[in-house]
């Protein structure tokens, strides 16, 4: 299932143990083994092929790796589970058995595309911002129209708190309607950037992952890739990553 080392805790979250936090406690607890050993360092890195146990019960690999695209309504959370009850993407999608989790998040009130995988290296590779993979963003905006100096500065990067973001393509469709492409995803990072031109995001829908468009699928609708849609993601994820993982 696991083609490249990643680090233990993520690990886990991949393969549908339990959140990244919750994981990561599981390791720190001493109920995980890893090739015989019993580990407690979640950033322990796992290599491919690397046996691993969770209270003594294997890993077991997916019989299959499967990808399906779904267009997120509001209100439904980016989580395999929630605790307190309230709707996931899992349930919108019918999956048959596998441990799906989603290719990163948007935020609940945020729509749109979203890719449910139970491939931990492709998730990783098109998670990660080192790969570059481009989601594009429609965003209605408040106090329009919006100016050609707020396009040139989402443009060449505006100041967040976290540290400067830009897109790497930004178009005004309408007066108070930007899209807006980017190679990474920092949490509300189309919002903020907009706030930080002026203009209060209203509405948000993600249209487009890597390759992949949503199409005619309406909101709560998903469907399986097929293997040919699969390796355009691959493809598309298949550059250099520079940071650890």
């Amino acid at each position: 299932m696991y083609y490249e080392a990643v680090r233990l805790g993520k690990y886990l979250a991949l393969a549908g143990v339990a959140s990244r936090r919750a994981a990561e406690g599981i390791v720190r607890a001493g109920r995980v083994s890893v090739a015989g050993e019993v580990v407690t360092d979640p950033a322990r890195p796992v290599a491919r092929g690397e046996p691993v146990t969770v209270d003594g019960r294997p890993l077991e690999p997916e019989r299959e790796l499967v990808v399906y695209v779904l267009n997120k309504p509001a209100g439904v959370l980016s989580t395999a589970k929630d605790t307190h009850g309230r709707p996931t993407v899992t349930e919108l999608v019918r999956h048959e058995g596998l441990r799906l989790y989603p290719v990163g998040r948007l935020d609940a009130d945020t729509t749109g595309l979203i890719l449910l995988t139970n491939d931990g290296a492709l998730a990783y590779r098109l998670m990660h911002p080192s790969f570059g993979v481009e989601k594009t963003y429609r965003a209605q905006v408040a106090r329009p129209p919006v100016r050609r100096r707020a396009l040139r500065a989402l443009r060449e990067g505006v100041a967040l708190e976290d540290g400067p973001a830009a897109a790497t393509r930004v178009r005004l469709l309408a007066p108070d309607l930007l899209e807006l492409t980017l190679r990474e995803g920092r949490k509300r990072q189309v919002r903020r950037m907009c706030e930080a031109v002026g203009h209060r995001v209203v509405s948000l829908e993600r249209v487009r992952f890597g390759p992949l468009e949503l199409g005619g699928l309406k909101p709560g609708e998903a469907r399986r890739l097929s293997q040919r849609e699969i390796e355009a993601l691959r493809s598309a994820a298949a550059g250099h990553a520079g940071a650890p993982r």
